[in-house]
C-alpha cells in the first residue's frame, strides 16, 4: 500500500507567517536551498499534544541557520506558538514536526547575499520508524561505504540538509541489502553514527560507550537518554570508538527523535544481543516522551 504523497495531503503549513493550505504550501524550482543545499532543518516529536523539547529543537534551528549564514526572520519565541498553533490547527496530537529554513529564488548563483529568508513549519501523523514488530527484537544494520566528514569540511554540528545526502545514499545501499539502516564511520575509520540516528554499546564494563560527538551532531535525544542511564545507575563514556571494538559489545541501540530508542541486533558481522540496558532505556524514554 502507498502512503500519500507528502505534497498531496489535506490540512495546513505555517509559511512565513501565515498559515496556508497544505496543497499550496509550495515554493519556486529556482530556490537557493533546492540547488546549492542552503536549507536547515529540524525533526520534532509531539506526544499527546505536546512537542518533546520543542526549546532546544529551536535553538537548534536558529544555530544551524546562523551556520549557514542564514538569518531567521522570525523569533524562536514565534516559532514555538507557531508550532504549537499548527498542530491545533491539524488535530493532531502525537505527530512529527518539520520546521524548514531556506534561500529563496531571489539570486541564483553561489553567492545569494540577497536572497530572501524563508521558513515553513509542517506536522503529520508519525508511525514507528523502524518495523514495530522488528523493533524490540533489534534492527540490522550495515556499514555504510560513506563517511561523516571533517568539520574542517563543512558545518557538520548544523542540521544541515546537504549534509544527508550520504545518509540518504546509505540507507538506499543498505535497504537494498534487507538491512534497515546502516552505520557511518567518520573521516578517520571511527565509529561516528546511524544514517539519523546516534548509536550506543554496552560493554563488558558494565557502561554505555557512544562516540564523541566531534563531527556530527550530538542529538537531543542522544543528551536526553545519556540523562536517563546515568538516573537509573548506568555510567556512560563518550569517547573515540574503532569498529574492532564492536566485537567486544554486548547491547547496542540508536537514539533519535524519529527512531527513539531502537535496539540493534546486528551491525554487518558484528552481532548483540538486546537486553536490560535496552529494553529498560526503551520503556523510561517512552515514559518520559509521553508524560512530560
Amino acid at each position: 500500500m502507498v502512503s500519500l504523497s507528502f505534497d498531496n495531503r489535506d490540512g495546513y503549513v505555517w509559511h512565513n507567517g501565515d498559515y496556508v493550505d497544505w496543497k499550496d504550501a509550495g515554493v519556486h524550482v529556482l530556490n537557493h536551498g533546492l540547488h546549492y543545499a542552503s536549507c536547515v532543518f529540524e525533526g520534532e516529536r509531539a506526544y499527546n499534544g505536546k512537542i518533546f523539547e520543542s526549546e532546544k529543537h529551536t535553538e537548534r534551528l536558529f544555530y544551524s541557520a546562523k551556520s549557514l549564514d542564514m538569518q531567521i526572520p522570525f523569533s524562536q519565541k514565534e516559532i514555538l506558538e507557531a508550532k504549537n498553533t499548527l498542530l491545533k490547527k491539524n488535530s493532531l496530537s502525537d505527530a512529527y514536526v518539520r520546521p524548514v529554513v531556506w534561500r529563496g529564488s531571489e539570486m541564483m548563483a553561489v553567492s545569494a547575499q540577497s536572497t530572501k529568508i524563508n521558513v515553513a513549519i509542517a506536522v503529520w501523523e508519525w508511525p514507528s520508524y523502524f518495523d514495530p514488530d522488528q523493533k524490540m527484537q533489534g534492527i540490522k544494520l550495515d556499514i555504510a561505504k560513506w563517511r561523516r566528514p571533517s568539520p574542517e569540511c563543512g558545518p557538520v554540528h548544523a542540521k544541515a540538509a546537504g549534509l544527508y545526502m550520504i545518509c540518504t545514499l546509505s540507507k538506499h545501499e543498505a535497504e537494498a541489502k534487507g538491512y534497515s539502516d546502516a552505520l557511518m564511520l567518520d573521516y578517520r575509520g571511527q565509529i561516528a553514527e546511524a544514517t539519523g540516528a546516534n548509536i550506543f554499546f554496552k560493554m563488558p564494563d558494565g557502561k554505555l560507550h557512544t562516540p564523541l560527538a566531534d563531527c556530527f551532531l550530538d542529538g537531543i535525544t542522544r543528551r536526553t537518554v545519556m540523562k536517563i542511564a546515568k538516573d537509573h545507575g548506568v555510567d556512560i563514556v563518550e569517547r573515540k570508538i574503532m569498529p574492532e571494538e564492536m566485537a567486544d559489545a554486548e547491547e547496542c541501540f540508536l537514539t533519535g527523535t524519529a527512531a527513539e530508542v531502537t535496539p540493534v541486533q546486528s551491525i554487518g558481522d558484528y552481532k548483540f544481543k538486546p537486553g536490560d540496558i535496552c529494553f529498560k532505556l526503551t520503556r523510561a524514554y517512552s515514559e518520559l516522551v509521553n508524560n512530560h
